[in-house]
């Protein structure tokens, strides 16, 4: 993205792919919300993972982060993960689930102590995924130089405080515990994701 191009529209793209739900969605956390961005349904087009990817890349050469690798947690981070490698010129790698409630990295991936990398993330609701690849990295002396996201729904920056964040949108969706569910909110099917 040269500096004359208008910045990307990353919600036009999700709707344009029809990954922005809206009615009454139960998300992972229990907590009910009326919006869901479904990221899988939009990194489905190659076209957009390519542009979304390159974007977040730019972000970052901005920062000015240098990784000797780029990892995301799969099986959501994976896609983007490459795309943003590719940008960078440097290695794609993904962190998987441990079975014990972490994450681990394969032993074909070669991950030495000192290397830097960014970890990136498609939505962060909590952070909690992402984190789960950073520590992944980290427990192999890697070093986080940050933290890449296309959409940032934080309302707080909780466990991801501490490692500088680049994100293409900041979209905030208020979601509530199930016994405080307003009546508008009440009224819509509830769907699980």
């Amino acid at each position: 993205m040269s500096e004359s191009s208008p910045p990307l529209d990353v919600l036009a793209l999700y709707k344009e792919a029809g990954a922005l739900h809206e009615g009454r969605f139960l998300l992972a956390s229990g907590r009910h919300s009326p919006y869901f961005l479904q990221s899988t349904t939009l990194l489905q087009y190659p076209q957009h993972t390519a542009v979304l990817g390159a974007a977040l890349a730019e972000k970052l050469k901005a920062a000015d982060p240098k990784p000797d690798f780029v990892i995301g947690p799969a099986m959501g981070g994976v896609v983007l993960a490459y795309e943003v490698a590719k940008e960078l010129g440097t290695r794609a790698l993904f962190a998987e689930k441990d079975g014990q409630g972490g994450m681990k990295i394969r032993e074909a991936f070669s991950v030495m102590p000192g290397q830097t990398f960014v970890a990136v993330e498609d939505v962060l609701t909590t952070g909690g995924s992402v984190l789960k690849a950073v520590r992944a990295a980290e427990a192999y002396g890697a070093v986080c130089l940050g933290v890449a996201c296309l959409v940032d729904r934080r309302k707080e920056t909780g466990p991801l405080d501490g490692y500088p964040l680049t994100s293409l949108l900041e979209l905030y969706f208020e979601t509530y515990p199930p016994d405080e569910v307003p009546a508008w909110l009440e009224e819509r099917e509830l769907q699980e994701i």
